[in-house]
């Protein structure tokens, strides 16, 4: 089987699938404005174990442990948003609970790259 080349994919996705490909691409552009703007409020330090870099081994699992804890959090907020069906906190429905746990994980990859500082 020939391999294809992951700018192929992208085309042939896109053409195969034009709504599907349009719409995770402006879903992305939420989850980067969300992230963005709590970035903003919360700047390196409620990842980076108060400070604004991670300088071992050791405060990085610490942090990703961190992360883990969030991610239960927002798993469980998703969980009672479907039993429940309705949100009682303004603001906080079940896309943007998607998007929290999305963007999480990408955290979760930037702390595993060392790319979680300025």
């Amino acid at each position: 089987m020939e391999k294809i080349h992951k700018d192929q994919i992208i085309k042939i996705f896109e053409k195969e699938y034009p709504e599907l490909s349009k719409e995770f691409i402006k879903i992305q552009g939420e989850m980067y404005t969300m992230f963005a703007a709590k970035h903003m409020d919360y700047g390196l330090n409620n990842i980076a174990l108060g400070g604004d870099i991670l300088n071992n081994n050791n405060d990085k699992t610490f942090s990703l442990t961190g992360l883990c804890i969030r991610l239960t959090d927002k798993i469980s907020r998703l969980k009672n948003l479907l039993l429940n069906g309705r949100a009682f906190v303004k603001g906080e429905g079940m896309e943007d609970t998607f998007i929290d746990i999305a963007n999480y994980g990408i955290i979760g990859m930037l702390v595993g790259r060392n790319k979680w500082k300025k």
